[in-house]
């Protein structure tokens, strides 16, 4: 029989919010380090990236997937501004460490270690620009990034390189809009 008084089967008001309470602090438990160490939430702002990803898509990053692995050239990457860290960019890697970078008439020119010359093959690419610069060679740990939209990206064009130190993670998913959700959105295949 149901009793009021009995506190095996009623939570008083106390003990409903420090129910409460100890959830919310195991839930931020949980969650914060999964943020800070993990994965975390990125909202796009501008067009350099475009058509790849728009203003508000709502994207996942991997801050795990370079702690046992290099990143490679056509990942889509978050990073810290090298000129304001506080500042957060979104790009795809062009260049590796050990190899230089030029562009002639838009189209970025790769030479390896090896020496070996060759044009990527940048089929994402639908805005592209006449940029011709001069060849740079990139440090041990320096990666050379553009953006998918050449005339609308502030990128290592404009600013130099991006240290490995900065790299904060690449993209692993998109969930906004609804209609692209994706896993490991940008996702370039037979990028050389």
């Amino acid at each position: 029989m149901y009793s009021p008084h009995n506190q095996d089967e009623l939570i008083t008001g106390r003990a409903f919010w420090f129910e409460v309470s100890r959830t919310f602090i195991i839930a931020l438990a949980i969650a914060l380090p999964l943020k800070w160490y993990v994965a975390q939430p990125y909202l796009v702002f501008g067009q350099s990236m475009d058509p790849t990803f728009e203003q508000n898509d709502y994207l996942i990053v991997n801050r795990l997937i370079y702690r046992n692995n290099n990143p490679a050239r056509g990942d889509v990457i978050v990073f810290e501004y090298p000129n304001d860290r506080s500042q957060r960019f979104i790009k795809r890697i062009i260049g590796l460490p050990g190899e230089s970078v030029e562009f002639n008439n838009g189209t970025p020119i790769i030479t390896d270690k090896t020496g070996t010359r060759f044009r990527l093959n940048e089929t994402y690419i639908t805005h592209g620009d006449t940029t011709t610069l001069a060849s740079i060679k990139l440090g041990a740990d320096e990666y050379y990034v553009a953006g998918d939209n050449r005339p609308k990206s502030s990128d290592s064009r404009l600013w130099g390189t991006v240290s490995r130190n900065h790299i904060i993670g690449q993209v692993a998913l998109q969930l906004f809009p609804f209609t692209e959700i994706s896993y490991l959105p940008g996702d370039t295949k037979n990028f050389k």
